[in-house]
């Protein structure tokens, strides 16, 4: 799971590299087809391409929307935001699936959790500071990608385990590339490609792969109580990046906010596993 941070992390570090010299919609268009290719040549390696059919239904054409979605909004306010900031913002995340949990799916949410919940989403707002000097409209982009994120999350939990999770992956990144060559097209924003950029956007889209597998790996392999905690070294590698390569130091509301979000977000996932150890096991 650390390692799956560190790959996440490392391709939003390259992507900020570019400065916003290329539009959004465009290195959408030009990441996504360096992560189809890498995903479909790993999944023809694998003899999955056959089941490529079983990738294309309503529910996973709906996850890659939401995805699509947050890719939009985060790469949007990455450019804008101080890299800690955004990193910090998106340890809400697991807070908006608890909450969607419960509004959408119904499922039991006790009034400790909610307290919780409420506390997290008060550590986000000193975190963002709005109606302050410090306040940046991007980052309610970043919030509209935690609630993008959150939907995909939800979607995510009703797709067969028979469905193999490089084919998931790979139908979101074509449908990520492919919104983003048309958004291109649309705003005719097209700037041109030097070299640079061109092994910058393929070395993060490696990154992201890269991500992407090991979280798939860890969330398989290991046990969620003891895994899912590490998913906050994310916030740990972008503050200690955005040190070192843009000189970003987090000020006092954003280290305040983060660890309010972080202890409620834990304190979260610990009611959840309490709770569900607590259920009486289901005759068979």
């Amino acid at each position: 799971m650390m390692l799956s941070m560190l790959g996440f992390v490392l391709n939003d570090l390259l992507v900020k590299s570019l400065d916003g010299a290329l539009p959004t919609a465009q290195i959408m268009w030009i990441r996504g087809v360096f992560l189809s290719v890498l995903i479909l040549l790993i999944a023809w390696q694998q003899g999955l391409l056959p089941r490529w059919r079983e990738a294309i239904n309503k529910r996973i054409t709906l996850r890659a929307f939401f995805e699509g979605g947050a890719t939009l909004a985060f790469l949007t306010a990455l450019v804008q935001l101080p890299f800690a900031n955004i990193a910090a913002i998106l340890q809400a995340l697991p807070l908006a699936v608890t909450v969607g949990a419960a509004l959408v799916l119904r499922e039991p949410v006790g009034w400790r959790r909610w307290v919780a919940i409420l506390i997290g989403w008060c550590g986000v707002l000193i975190i963002i500071r709005p109606g302050m000097s410090g306040f940046q409209t991007a980052s309610l982009l970043v919030l509209v990608s935690v609630v993008f994120a959150a939907a995909r999350d939800l979607i995510t939990r009703g797709i067969p385990s028979r469905l193999p999770s490089l084919l998931v992956s790979g139908f979101s990144a074509v449908f990520i590339g492919g919104l983003g060559m048309l958004l291109t097209l649309v705003s005719d924003e097209w700037q041109p490609v030097n070299l640079t950029q061109i092994i910058t956007l393929a070395a993060a889209s490696g990154f992201l792969f890269f991500g992407y597998q090991f979280v798939v790996m860890s969330m398989r392999t290991g046990e969620i109580g003891y895994v899912v905690p590490y998913r906050y070294t994310g916030l740990l590698w972008a503050i200690l990046f955005g040190y070192l390569f843009f000189g970003e130091v987090p000020d006092a509301y954003t280290i305040a906010g983060s660890l309010i979000v972080v202890f409620t977000g834990l304190y979260t996932l610990y009611r959840e596993l309490k709770l569900s150890r607590e259920q009486p096991l289901k005759p068979t």
